[in-house]
C-alpha cells in the first residue's frame, strides 16, 4: 500500500485505537494534521491554545482511563514549549506519545526556521532525552511503521512513560509501499511474576508479622492492580497508606484504609507505617515527599521495621531504603501471587475485634479529629478545608478530581475522599503548576460519562486558564473550581514556616490584595461562572454548573493567613535552612540528625 509518512502514523494510530491527538498545526507537522483529515471520524485533532497544554491533555486522558493518546507539535518553540508537561508525564510514569516536527532530512543544518543546530543539527530531540523513554528521529518514511511498533511497545511495557518522535518534514510528506499493522503483534503477553520461592518467603513474612502495613503508590493504579491490593490487605489485616500517586488504590471509606503517608499527608498514615514491624511497599519510588525527607520514625523507620518491595523496575528496589525481600514483577501480578502464598501459609488476618485492627481505627479517629476544626470552620473567607469538604458532598461518588502544585493540591490529597484508582489525578512527582485544567480537559474526554472537578489554586490556574477556550469550543462539561487566596500559597507557607517571613508570594497592587474576577473571566470565554465567598454558597453554585450541561467556573475565596490558609503539615521535608535565622537553623539541624541518608 503506498502511503505518506503521515499517513503511516494516521493508520497506525487508528490501528492503535488512539482516539485523539491534540496539540496545535504549526507548519512543521502540516502534513500530518492534513493526513488527519481522511481520519476525521476515527482520530480527532484537539486544538489547545499553548504545546504545553497538549501533552498535559494527553497525560490527564491516560491518568484517567489507562489508554494512550497522542500530542503534536510544530518545529521550534512548539516542540518546546512542550517539555515542562513531557517532564511531569515522565516523573510520574504516564504514557503518551509526542510527535513533533523537524527539519528537512536535506536541509538540516541549514538554520532552516525555528531549527536549534550549533551543537548537532536538527537537535532537540537531545532536549528530550531525559524526559521520555526513548526518543527517535526517523531519516526516512520506509522506517516509520518499524519505528511507530518499537515507540509503542516502549510506551506501554514495563514501566510506563512518554515517547517522542521527531519527524522531518519530508519524511512526513514522501510515500512507500509499506504495510501498517497496529501494536497488537508486537507486544508481550502476560506481565512479569516475581520470584516463586522470594514470593514464598515474602507471604510467610506478612503473614507472621504483628504489624504488617501496605504501601500503595502509583504503581498500583498503573497496573490496574487495586483489587488484588485490597484482597491482599484484606487476608493480611494489614492497613493500606497511600503516597501522592497511589491515593484511590483502596476505597478511602474501607476501614483497613490508612490514609497517606509522608510530608503533607496524615498523621495516621504515618504512625501505622513508622511503627510497622513489616512493610510491603508496591509501584513506590519513596521519594523525599513519601519518606518525610528519610527521618527516621516520622514515616517510616526502616530498619527496624522489615522491607519487601515489589516493583516492575528492578532499579527502584532497595534505592531508598534496604530490602529484605525485593520483588522484580508487575503490580498486578505480584499482589495476586501474594495472595496465592499467603493463603498456603495460613487462614486470614482481618479480625476486626483485634487489637491491631483497634488501634488503626483508633489512629484514624484521631486524624479525623485534627482535619475537623477547619473542615467545619465557618470563618470567611473560608478554609480550602471547608471548601473542600462542601465540594466533596455535592459530586458524585465516581467524580474525577485534578489538581497541580500547591495547597489545592495538598488539602485535596488529604481531605477529599475518592473511592476509585484513577480518580484523584494529580502531578505528583514533577508537582507542575498548569496541570489542572488540560489535564481536566484531557480526563473528560477519556471519562465523559463522569464528572470531572478540576481544583486549581489561582497561581495554577494563572498558568494555563487559556485552555478554557478548549473546553468551550467542544462544549465539554468540565467544573472549573479556583481557590483564590490572591498569591503563591504554598511557597509563601514554606517560606514562612522555614524563614518565618515570606518574599514575592503575594498578589499586590497598590498596597492591596489583588487578583482578577476569575468567575468574569470564564464569562468573557462565554463559559458559566460564578464567585463564592461563603462556604453554604458552594453546593448551590455546583449545582447550577452542573446542571449547565457544559464548562463552568466556580471562583471560591479563601483564606490568605496561616496557618487557616494552609494544609496540615504533619511529616517533614529537608528545605536548608541559612545561620543567620537561628531558630529555624536549629531545628533545621536537628531534622537533619535523624535522616537517613
Amino acid at each position: 500500500m503506498n502511503l505518506s509518512g503521515a499517513q503511516i502514523i494516521a493508520e497506525f494510530l487508528v490501528k492503535a485505537g488512539v482516539p485523539y491527538a491534540a496539540g496545535i498545526p504549526g507548519h512543521g507537522i502540516w502534513t500530518v494534521l492534513d493526513a488527519l483529515v481522511d481520519y476525521a471520524d476515527r482520530l480527532e485533532p484537539v486544538q489547545v491554545m499553548h504545546e504545553q497544554a497538549a501533552v498535559h491533555l494527553a497525560d490527564g486522558y491516560y491518568r484517567a482511563c489507562g489508554r494512550p493518546m497522542a500530542a503534536f507539535t510544530s518545529i521550534g518553540p512548539g516542540a518546546a514549549n512542550t517539555v515542562m508537561a513531557v517532564a511531569t508525564a515522565y516523573v510520574d510514569s504516564q504514557a503518551l506519545l509526542l510527535l513533533t516536527g523537524s527539519p528537512h532530512t536535506y536541509m538540516r543544518g541549514h538554520t532552516v526556521l525555528q531549527e536549534i543546530e550549533r551543537v548537532q543539527w536538527a537537535s532537540f530531540p537531545r532536549v528530550t532525552e531525559p524526559i521520555t523513554k526513548q526518543t527517535w528521529q526517523p531519516s526516512r518514511v520506509e522506517q516509520l511503521p518499524f519505528v511507530l511498533q518499537r515507540a509503542w511497545s516502549q510506551m506501554v511495557t514495563g514501566r510506563p512513560g512518554p515517547v517522542h518522535l521527531d519527524l522531518p518534514m519530508d519524511v512526513q510528506a514522501d510515500s512507500a509501499d509499506v504495510a501498517v499493522q497496529g501494536p497488537s503483534p508486537y507486544l508481550p503477553s502476560g506481565r512479569p511474576r516475581p520470584d516463586v520461592f522470594a514470593t514464598q518467603r515474602a507471604a510467610r513474612r506478612l503473614m507472621t508479622a504483628q504489624r504488617p502495613v501496605i504501601v500503595a503508590g502509583g504503581g498500583v493504579i498503573l497496573a490496574e492492580a487495586a483489587a488484588e491490593l485490597v484482597a491482599l490487605a484484606e487476608y493480611l489485616g494489614a492497613p493500606v497508606v497511600t503516597t501522592w500517586m497511589g491515593k484511590g488504590a483502596i476505597p478511602e471509606d474501607h476501614d483497613l484504609n490508612g490514609w497517606s503517608v509522608g510530608d503533607t499527608a496524615s498523621t495516621s498514615g504515618n504512625a501505622l507505617a513508622a511503627d510497622a514491624d513489616v512493610l510491603l511497599a508496591v509501584g513506590c519510588r519513596f521519594t523525599d515527599w513519601t519518606a518525610s525527607s528519610f527521618r527516621k520514625g516520622v514515616s517510616f523507620a526502616i530498619p527496624p521495621t522489615a522491607l519487601i518491595q515489589l516493583d516492575v523496575e528492578a532499579r527502584e528496589i532497595g534505592k531508598n531504603y534496604p530490602v529484605e525481600i525485593g520483588l522484580v514483577a508487575d503490580a498486578k501480578a505480584g499482589l495476586a501471587d501474594l495472595l496465592t502464598a499467603a493463603r498456603d501459609v495460613g487462614p486470614a488476618r482481618y479480625d476486626r475485634a483485634g487489637a491491631y485492627f483497634q488501634r488503626i481505627q483508633s489512629l484514624k479517629g484521631q486524624w479525623e479529629a485534627l482535619c475537623r476544626q477547619r473542615r467545619e470552620s465557618d470563618t470567611v473567607p473560608m478554609t480550602q478545608s471547608r471548601a473542600t469538604r462542601e465540594l466533596r458532598a455535592a459530586l458524585d461518588r465516581r467524580a474525577i478530581v485534578v489538581t497541580g502544585a500547591g495547597i489545592v493540591q495538598a488539602v485535596i490529597r488529604q481531605e477529599f475522599p475518592v473511592y476509585e484508582p484513577r480518580t484523584h489525578l494529580t502531578s505528583g512527582g514533577f508537582s507542575s503548576m498548569g496541570f489542572t485544567v488540560p489535564a481536566a480537559i484531557g480526563a473528560k474526554l477519556a471519562q465523559p460519562d463522569r464528572q470531572v472537578v478540576a481544583v486549581a489554586g489561582d497561581g495554577d490556574f494563572l498558568q494555563t486558564m487559556q485552555e478554557l477556550a478548549v473546553a468551550a469550543m467542544r462544549d465539554l462539561p468540565v467544573l472549573f473550581v479556583v481557590f483564590n487566596n490572591y498569591g503563591w500559597g504554598s511557597i509563601k507557607g514554606g517560606q514562612l514556616a522555614n524563614f518565618g517571613r515570606s518574599v514575592a508570594v503575594d498578589f499586590v497592587r497598590r498596597d492591596q490584595p489583588y487578583s482578577p474576577h476569575f468567575a468574569n473571566i470564564a464569562r468573557e470565554f462565554d463559559i458559566p461562572g460564578w464567585r463564592v465567598e461563603d462556604p453554604a454558597q458552594i453546593a448551590p453554585a455546583v449545582g447550577k454548573a452542573l446542571d449547565s450541561g457544559g464548562p463552568a467556573l466556580l471562583e471560591v475565596m479563601v483564606a490568605r493567613d496561616f496557618p487557616e490558609a494552609g494544609a496540615h503539615k504533619v511529616g517533614w521535608w529537608d528545605v536548608p535552612v541559612p545561620a543567620y535565622h537561628p531558630e529555624q537553623r536549629a531545628q533545621y539541624e536537628a531534622g537533619r540528625r535523624e535522616e537517613q541518608v
